[in-house]
């Protein structure tokens, strides 16, 4: 458009706040003198529910065609123009397509329509409403600036952090079986190998990836990443001590075949729990990803996780090890150790309390409340509180309270009610809660009576502890491979029923710590 001139867009209104359009927007208002948003939203993903409310096809503009927030955008150059300026208007979310159009056709020009100038933040961030700017004043759990320097890491508590582990085939390397996890593994191992074996014999090395590789999705599930493996012609082997046990959803455990050729992206994870001796000592607090569109949540964890063990999961490990399990070293700065110290006039703090400290702090209500719309933006960060013992002490007690969830006491107040005439059956096929919640249907056999309503309380991100083990520990089958997921044990045929006592104390007992937690933040 050279010097100057108007261009006008109607998009996807997803780059006014995504974290992926950062430098696009940075760009757009350097290159633009004036820029005008009409934001006419209307995401029916993001915003069904939210308050309660839901909304559908009626408030989106372009109906079923495009369930999308949708932006009208007016960019300008040059003219009379010479700094740079962002007007944005929006309308309410709860707007139908019809109440919209009237907008639109009502304003009749640009002129027409009230308009909120904006002004972007050092991050690029353009629509800063709900955000608190002292959250940039508090100690970073992790940076990458601080991951590329490591040991000489400073202005961070964490000197590395993780994703969790990314399989891309879940229905093959996760199972609550190892038997039949083994037989799975073998089977594509079997299978993705001899494809390298015939991929090694062609001739034509220009040849289509996609069309050579055999598309059976009974038999192998490809990824773009495993097709790279066979291409370099990278044997799979199958091997007992590959598999590991994994949190795959909260309170949900599976065995996982840990293997670096047949898991996409196992990110940090070989350095984080590298050995099964590693997950008696090491301890990982886990956070929602930035970008998540669930509310924050957190789960410390000794064990190896799924990146949606929570959602996009960052993993912040107090040790970190070489690849076999060797030299284990502190995750924590001896940077942040020195602050903590200094600030609170302490030489007795150590690494773990600051490590317990994090963890208390992160269960903070008015911390999630507060600063919600920060924390989808960006990783945590960790102000200093008036009471640094008290969050010590609470985040210790929910960390030995998540980690040891398997044995943790049974409520005992949970009632069994046993169908009459049915025989006595341990294994389930899929739970239901009752409409107020208080019983479990177990099975045909079993119904589990008193639920406390306090239990769900206890929420891990739109979901109570408890709902995620009643969704988690039902039998699915794989709609693409055919494969089967029973998490019914034979060698502990009781371990499900009593996992729901379990975690109702769980809940009980992170309802009553996180109510008692220091009041001042």
């Amino acid at each position: 458009m050279g010097e100057e001139g108007v261009v006008a867009f109607v998009t996807n209104n997803g780059f006014l706040d995504g974290i992926a359009f950062d430098g696009m927007r940075k760009h757009l208002y350097q290159d633009f003198n004036r820029i005008y948003i009409l934001d006419l939203k209307g995401n029916v993903r993001k915003d069904s529910m939210r308050e309660g409310i839901p909304i559908g096809e009626k408030h989106t503009v372009f109906g079923l065609a495009a369930m999308v927030g949708i932006a009208v955008t007016f960019f300008v150059k040059g003219g009379d123009y010479h700094d740079h300026k962002i007007y944005y208007s929006g309308t309410d979310w709860k707007a139908t397509r019809q109440e919209k159009f009237n907008l639109v056709e009502g304003a009749i020009s640009i002129n027409g329509i009230e308009w909120k100038e904006i002004t972007p933040d050092k991050k690029h961030t353009w629509l800063t409403e709900g955000l608190h700017a002292e959250f940039d004043t508090f100690i970073p759990i992790g940076t990458k600036e601080a991951k590329r320097k490591k040991s000489d890491a400073t202005g961070t508590i964490f000197k590395t952090y993780s994703l969790g582990i990314s399989t891309n085939r879940d229905a093959w390397v996760c199972h609550f079986n190892q038997n039949m996890l083994t037989n799975n593994m073998n089977e594509m191992i079997e299978t993705y190998n001899n494809q390298v074996f015939k991929w090694e014999r062609e001739l034509n090395r220009n040849a289509n990836v996609d069309d050579f590789v055999i598309s059976d999705d009974t038999k192998i599930k490809w990824s773009s990443t495993l097709k790279r493996h066979m291409v370099s012609g990278h044997i799979a082997e199958f091997a007992e001590s590959k598999i590991r046990q994994t949190i795959y959803r909260p309170f949900t455990k599976t065995k996982l075949f840990f293997d670096r050729i047949l898991i996409d992206r196992p990110s940090l994870s070989p350095f984080i729990f590298p050995t099964p001796e590693t997950e008696s000592e090491n301890r990982v607090i886990c956070v929602s990803g930035f970008g998540s569109n669930k509310p924050f949540q957190t789960l410390m964890t000794s064990t190896l996780p799924c990146l949606d063990f929570l959602e996009k999961t960052q993993c912040f490990p107090f040790y970190t090890y070489d690849e076999d399990g060797t030299n284990r070293q502190e995750n924590i700065t001896d940077w942040a150790l020195a602050e903590f110290r200094t600030h609170y006039g302490d030489n007795t703090i150590t690494k773990w309390d600051i490590f317990h400290y994090t963890y208390g702090l992160l269960h903070h209500p008015v911390y999630h409340e507060k600063y919600a719309m920060n924390l989808k933006r960006d990783l945590p960060h960790i102000p200093f509180t008036e009471d640094f013992w008290g969050f010590d002490k609470a985040g210790k007690a929910l960390a030995d309270l998540h980690v040891n969830y398997e044995s943790v006491p049974k409520y005992d107040k949970l009632r069994k009610v046993e169908t009459l005439g049915i025989q006595v059956n341990w294994d389930v096929e899929k739970m239901k809660l009752s409409k107020d919640k208080t019983q479990l249907k177990y099975n045909d056999f079993l119904t589990l009576d008193g639920i406390p309503l306090e239990t769900y309380d206890y929420k891990l991100g739109t979901r109570s502890a408890l709902e995620w083990v009643v969704d988690q520990y039902r039998v699915k089958t794989d709609k693409r491979s055919g494969i089967v997921n029973d998490p019914n044990r034979a060698d502990q045929p009781q371990y499900i029923v009593d996992l729901i006592g379990r975690v109702i104390t769980v809940s009980l007992k992170t309802v009553e710590i996180v109510k008692n937690l220091p009041a001042s933040m």
